[in-house]
């Protein structure tokens, strides 16, 4: 699963520049950290924590990502529609059985 920089400092993502701020200072006393930047000591949800805050508190840095995440978004809608138009299309009739069935049944009986 992918996490976004929203997940990090679980926000929603039209949340404003004020709910950010509250979410990132918020995690930061409850990991009990700093503000002062990553580092290569600290765990990679901390660092993960920081990255987040960087690009959703810079306005033009959240546009880009917002953009990149809706282009992702789009094209994963688009796999999807893909492969259940794909199955719509495959025949199927009423006496056919699930393979995982068949199979079970088959080591049931021998």
């Amino acid at each position: 699963m992918d996490y976004t920089h929203y997940d990090y400092l679980d926000l929603a993502p039209g949340a404003s520049r004020a709910r950010i701020e509250a979410a990132y200072a918020a995690l930061l006393a409850r990991l009990q950290i700093g503000d002062a930047g990553p580092s290569q000591d600290m765990p990679q949800l901390v660092r993960m924590v920081h990255a987040a805050y960087r690009v959703l508190s810079d306005p033009e840095q959240r546009r880009e990502y917002d953009a990149e995440l809706a282009r992702d978004a789009e094209q994963a809608d688009e796999e999807l529609k893909a492969a259940l138009d794909a199955r719509a299309c495959a025949p199927q009739r009423v006496q056919d059985v699930p393979a995982g069935l068949a199979q079970a049944v088959t080591r049931i009986a021998a």
